[in-house]
């Protein structure tokens, strides 16, 4: 099979404990091959393009993705003096709030896999994220309150602790947040959400985001 129509995604193979692929090129050819070879396979669709070719291969729909977007200087502010951002944060106290944070996600919804496996994978992005010194940890009132992953401009992974959630303070973290990467120079901040995450996408909302690049995501595995 042409590499540049399938790539394998290690990272999803260790954290599933299957060979785990991204489709590049959702040809009836690609999608028959991995109809008859064993791995877990996730395809990026246009919301507009037909899914004959997806049933009929077994493939079956677990989410859709939108990209919020802004310029940096146009992130509206808000400011509490309570909140604090800083870049060094022991990742094994980041780790534990991984666990059922990510319920919208992919991986999640998707009902061949396992939430334990689901969190994993999301662990494990996020050290890698630490590795590469990507990782700001959010504090409220000098006390751990959650995390923010980036890289180049774009929120790649986020979460706020459960203590600290439904105290409207999210968009505390993600103004300060925006206003750093804007301090380092980003020109865009930019996220990938699932659309039906409407709490993070109202978020999203509050701080002048608009929204643009709608993907439907779709998985099959193959035994």
């Amino acid at each position: 099979m042409n590499n540049s129509a399938i790539r394998p995604t290690p990272w999803d193979t260790a954290a599933f404990g299957m060979s785990c692929f991204d489709i590049i090129e959702a040809s009836e050819a690609v999608l028959a091959h991995a109809a008859t070879t064993p791995g877990h396979y996730s395809v990026k669709v246009d919301p507009l393009t037909s899914k004959a070719l997806l049933h009929k291969y077994g493939f079956y729909y677990t989410d859709t993705l939108i990209e919020p977007f802004c310029k940096s200087s146009d992130v509206v502010e808000f400011k509490n003096p309570d909140i604090t951002i800083n870049s060094s944060v022991d990742i094994d106290l980041l780790l534990p709030m991984c666990d059922e944070s990510f319920l919208h996600g992919r991986f999640h919804r998707d009902f061949n896999l396992t939430s334990s496996k689901a969190d994993l994978r999301y662990k494990q992005w996020l050290k890698q994220l630490s590795s590469e010194c990507n990782v700001l940890g959010l504090f409220y009132r000098d006390e751990l309150a959650g995390f923010i992953a980036h890289n180049k401009g774009s929120l790649l992974l986020h979460a706020i602790d459960a203590k600290f959630r439904g105290q409207g303070l999210a968009k505390y973290f993600w103004s300060t947040t925006c206003k750093k990467l804007a301090d380092d120079g980003v020109q865009e901040i930019r996220s990938s959400i699932s659309a039906g995450n409407l709490p993070v996408l109202n978020l999203y909302c509050s701080l002048g985001f608009r929204f643009r690049k709608a993907v439907d995501i779709y998985h099959r595995v193959t035994e």
